[in-house]
């Protein structure tokens, strides 16, 4: 009898899967601690949580739950395209954006065409294009930046999609508007580039990518209500595009993908705009902290524009199990080639203030021994 994986498409044996940050439950189990006793600070989650006017529109949706959700999403759609003065028919929703990444790839990818990105870009993207069999080309980024003229040079005849995430994760650096528009002045028009924008909101100055979108050029533009919205657990996304590009990824997408208290919870949050800015104010200040107590330590790190920071730290999955045994959660970077270096997501400031703790108190004693 055959090995299961004969009959496997072969591209799978090797993937690497995608690797959450560590669950505080897990974490509590392991460490048989209270769970509430738990900093996590791995998964760029929003430390306020989702909205109160979003709890409450979610829990009036529970009451209809035997009903099938709006296969439309009729006013989720409405409201966003309103915001960006734009037409329902800009409009996907996905199951959190990485499914919109999927519909681009069921689109646009065959067998043997390749997908250009920066070496260090969120790795959903090499995943996702390895399971349609595509060949990844990821332009290197040595000072942890990337380089559209790079990229550029990168495309080919069989290159079909380039994703660009602003800021990226998770090195958290952002690409300039100049840089954007020189880009796209030059991208060939057989390239649909995808612009993730995950923490747009996050941003003082954002770079404009939807001026691409206004003039039907083949770009898609990603957008979530994971981070600054606080419904990560809910699994809403959405994808701005061109009339035409959203009519050909529509048809990849699987009925009532977003479900009822998804799009509930997300059409509320989108109207509260305190809890955007509090957010906003609160990841300000911790960015700022950070920045400050690295510093001080003698740490690398980047600068980031999102909610979060990239620190040099030497051993990453080392220090990562120390942090958790002093009840703090991290996240390792080996997948990315980033053995030593940690992501730290920013949280509340007395979370940040444990976080720095606990890493001072260990890279001390590491020093001292």
């Amino acid at each position: 009898m055959p090995s299961i994986w004969e009959l496997a498409n072969p591209q799978l044996k090797n993937l690497k899967v995608y690797e959450p940050g560590k669950p505080i439950e897990e974490t509590a189990r392991e460490l048989q601690v209270d769970a509430r006793s738990i900093v996590k600070l791995a998964s760029n989650e929003n430390p306020h949580g989702p909205s109160p006017a979003a709890v409450a529109a979610m829990t009036d949706a529970l009451a209809d739950a035997q009903l099938y959700p709006d296969g439309s999403a009729f006013y989720l759609t409405r409201d966003i395209a309103a915001r960006l003065k734009l037409g329902s028919d800009n409009i996907i929703l996905g199951n959190g954006s990485n499914e919109i990444i999927e519909f681009a790839a069921h689109a646009f990818l065959n067998r043997g065409d390749s997908v250009v990105t920066s070496q260090y870009a969120f790795i959903a993207y090499k995943i996702i294009a390895t399971l349609f069999d595509a060949t990844v080309v990821e332009v290197a980024s040595p000072d942890y930046h990337q380089h559209l003229d790079s990229m550029l040079q990168a495309i080919t005849p069989s290159t079909r999609l380039v994703f660009v995430p602003n800021p990226n994760n998770p090195t958290g650096t952002i690409v300039s508007q100049a840089n954007i528009d020189r880009f796209m002045e030059k991208v060939p028009d057989h390239v649909v580039t995808v612009f993730d924008e995950a923490y747009y909101e996050f941003l003082d100055q954002p770079p404009d990518t939807i001026r691409y979108v206004r003039e039907e050029r083949n770009v898609i533009v990603l957008r979530t209500f994971s981070k600054i919205h606080g419904l990560a657990g809910l699994r809403v996304g959405y994808g701005i595009a061109p009339p035409a590009l959203i009519q050909i990824l529509q048809k990849t997408r699987e009925p009532f993908n977003v479900n009822t208290i998804g799009q509930a919870g997300a059409l509320a949050a989108l109207h509260d705009t305190e809890h955007q800015q509090r957010t906003k104010s609160t990841v300000d200040a911790g960015r700022k902290y950070f920045e400050t107590e690295f510093a001080r330590m003698g740490l690398e790190f980047l600068p980031g524009a999102g909610n979060f920071l990239m620190v040099k730290v030497g051993d990453g999955p080392a220090i990562f199990r120390e942090m958790l045994r002093q009840k703090v959660i991290v996240r390792p970077l080996v997948g990315y080639g980033l053995g030593e270096w940690l992501r730290i997501s920013i949280g509340t400031m007395e979370q940040n203030q444990q976080c720095i703790s606990a890493l001072n108190q260990i890279l001390t004693t590491r020093t001292a021994a």
